[in-house]
């Protein structure tokens, strides 16, 4: 395999000017507040274009613009692949995700600040005047000659002022099925949590849309790639004393009908993922109801019965996705199916793709290769390259033999000395094992070297998970790289690695989750890499929630804690999730434990606390209420607020990464004595 122009320096992006630092080999805060050069790239179909996100050129790099590759035409694997058209975010709307469809269109996401009454219409107040992001789509035309935003009104006649006000303030619209066996037309959903759902056939050639079906708000239908007809009804009902999910499938005849063994009662908390069918009436079902982790199973309509054992399975790992063929030839085939390790890793069953994925991982060692996309002959393959040290890279295959450069997210990171990370398991105080993700300063040896200090950061959620990937937040390379050792333990409550970890963090906010941060700050110190007084802990939102907790733990192991968009006050969690009825039937019975606000008066240490006031996920109040309960306590604690900053790193300005690095940084310096 031909490999050209690997080395992808500043020429490939010519148009973002160099930045002067006093130490080159470490990256600094503006490394991070910058904009990436390039991001989400997407291929389409037919592979005769590329859509994505790049730095603004003409408002030097500091914000993301929309940018389209025509591709069409033999590639020249020589030189690197740059825009054929550039369109900068608008005054108010700024890009931040793109997807490429077919017929030369493509799909654009966009965030825009808000403030107003909301009237019960998404997250928010029900009451006065909400600060808060808006999230659009628009679809873009052949080279983004035009981007106009989706829906335009012609699918909604007959809808209300109240609905339509509503939409426009909390809607939603998405692509559920692209139709590959289809050349014009594609299925757009558009919902709202207060409107439903509503499925539309939408013609990407003419425009013209054709009113599918209709969804209520307790219900999720899964949509047929082949031929855009409903597979699936999910729905969530209370009956027999207990909220339930109820699935019903399309069965061999065609017709809908209730499968009893896929209902579950919601407590229960199986995962049932239909990935869809094999043949008519059978069905891919991934779930952990007969194993710890989430494996892939067929079930027979006809007999309302599993298999005896799973068709494809992982030892260790939950599968999350079946790899399928989009191919007229063999649609639908299994070509392989995706787990969740330390990354998102993909085991092929196809012989073909397999190859590629070998050769590309023997090009790049020692970095994770995601095979994104890759058109029907296989001849051109959209792929990725990253690890936990070195920002992700994107690159197109050409003719199985050549390898075009597209361009990295941070070229100028490429020479900075940035930590690596391992994954690995350590043992909490009651026996369970807890995976973690621990990264080094750059060089550390861990037989003689000790940190300058460690940083516990949780992940939010809590049920979500980390991967061994590169953090664009700054929060892990910016502080190993002065020389901090940042431990990602996957406390219990964490999603993803099994039911047993998942399940033992009910009810245990604050309390065994806690426990199982502080023990993976023992295993710091018992392994030597750094010593027992130079710990603090920082997480955002959960993880907020976590350094807040750990604020007010007797016997803290930490010096210090920073919590960014934290929850302070289960009590009023709980109350918020009133917005949210599915949110507070599925989860809010396993939200309890150690309340910070409740044990204000246990401050024992200082804590720094950051918060967006455009926050509508978790509020401003739960970071401003606790600062005002234990500042005259510790007066060396502080408070930040940053304005027009939301919840979600896409409704973060780029300034908002530098605020908090630098914030973080002083803290740890001075106040933690770090």
């Amino acid at each position: 395999m031909k490999i050209a122009h690997i080395g992808i320096g500043a020429a490939v992006f010519w148009f973002l000017p160099a930045l002067a630092c006093a130490d080159t080999n470490l990256p600094t805060v503006e490394d991070f507040e910058r904009p990436p050069a390039i991001t989400g790239i997407s291929m389409s179909p037919e592979g005769d274009m590329l859509v994505g996100l790049v730095a603004d050129p003409s408002k030097n790099g500091e914000e993301l613009a929309a940018a389209y590759w025509d591709i069409s035409s033999e590639i020249d694997t020589s030189a690197p692949l740059l825009p054929t058209n550039i369109t900068p975010s608008g005054k108010r709307t700024n890009f931040y995700g793109a997807r490429a469809l077919k017929q030369r269109k493509s799909l654009w996401g966009t965030t825009q600040a808000y403030q107003g009454e909301l009237r019960g219409c998404g997250e928010g107040k029900e009451t006065g005047l909400t600060k808060k992001y808006l999230t659009k789509a628009y679809l873009g035309t052949e080279n983004l000659t035009e981007i106009n935003e989706l829906p335009d009104g012609r699918a909604e006649i007959g809808a209300s002022k109240a609905m339509l006000r509503c939409f426009e303030i909390a809607g939603r619209t998405s692509m559920p099925a692209s139709l590959p066996l289809d050349p014009t037309d594609i299925i757009v959903l558009r919902e709202s949590d207060k409107n439903g759902a509503r499925y539309f056939r939408h013609n990407l050639q003419t425009g013209k849309e054709k009113f599918l079906f209709r969804g209520d708000a307790n219900e999720s239908i899964q949509i047929s790639n082949r031929n855009g007809e409903p597979f699936s009804r999910t729905k969530l009902e209370f009956e027999d004393g207990d909220w339930q999910t109820f699935r019903q499938l399309r069965n061999r005849e065609g017709k809908f009908e209730l499968e009893p063994e896929l209902t579950t009662k919601v407590k229960n908390r199986y995962t049932i993922s239909i990935l869809g069918s094999q043949s008519a009436g059978v069905y891919f079902i991934a779930t952990d109801k007969f194993s710890d982790n989430v494996a892939v199973y067929l079930y027979d309509t006809a007999t309302n019965a599993f298999s005896e054992q799973p068709v494809f399975a992982h030892p260790d790992f939950d599968i999350v996705r079946l790899e399928r063929s989009q191919r007229d030839q063999d649609f639908g085939r299994v070509l392989g199916f995706t787990y969740l390790a330390d990354v998102l890793r993909t085991f092929w069953l196809d012989d073909e793709i397999k190859s590629i994925q070998t050769a590309l991982d023997g090009a790049f060692p020692g970095k994770n290769v995601r095979l994104q996309s890759y058109t029907k002959d296989r001849n051109r393959v959209l792929f990725t390259v990253e690890n936990a040290a070195r920002p992700t890279e994107h690159y197109l295959l050409v003719d199985k033999s050549e390898i075009a450069v597209i361009g990295s997210e941070r070229p100028w990171l490429k020479d900075k000395a940035l930590g690596e990370t391992e994954f690995f398991y350590y043992t909490a105080r009651d026996g369970l094992e807890i995976p973690a993700f621990v990264s080094y300063p750059p060089g550390f040896d861990k037989e003689t070297d000790t940190a300058r200090g460690a940083i516990i950061h949780p992940h939010g959620g809590p049920w979500a998970r980390d991967f061994a990937v590169f953090d664009s937040a700054g929060w892990i390379s910016y502080f190993t790289a002065r020389g901090f050792i940042v431990l990602r333990p996957q406390y219990r409550g964490s999603a993803r690695f099994g039911r047993k970890l998942w399940l033992a963090g009910d009810s245990e906010w604050g309390q065994k989750m806690q426990d199982d941060k502080d023990d993976g700050a023992a295993w710091l110190v018992e392994k030597g890499y750094v010593d027992a007084d130079k710990i603090a802990i920082h997480g955002y939102s959960y993880g907020g929630f976590a350094a807040i907790a750990a604020s007010v733990r007797p016997n803290s192991p930490y010096q210090c804690a920073i919590a960014g968009a934290g929850v302070s006050n289960l009590a009023k969690l709980e109350n918020e999730w009133g917005n949210n009825r599915i949110q507070r039937i599925v989860q809010g019975d396993t939200v309890d434990g150690m309340d910070p606000m409740d044990n204000t008066d246990k401050i024992n240490i200082p804590i720094q606390l950051y918060h967006g006031d455009y926050d509508v996920r978790v509020p401003l109040f739960h970071s401003t209420e606790f600062y005002n309960a234990i500042k005259r306590e510790r007066p060396d604690s502080e408070m930040i607020v940053l304005k027009k900053m939301g919840h979600q790193s896409n409704k973060w300005l780029p300034e908002h990464k530098a605020d908090v690095l630098e914030n973080m940084e002083r803290f740890l310096t001075t106040t933690c004595g770090i």
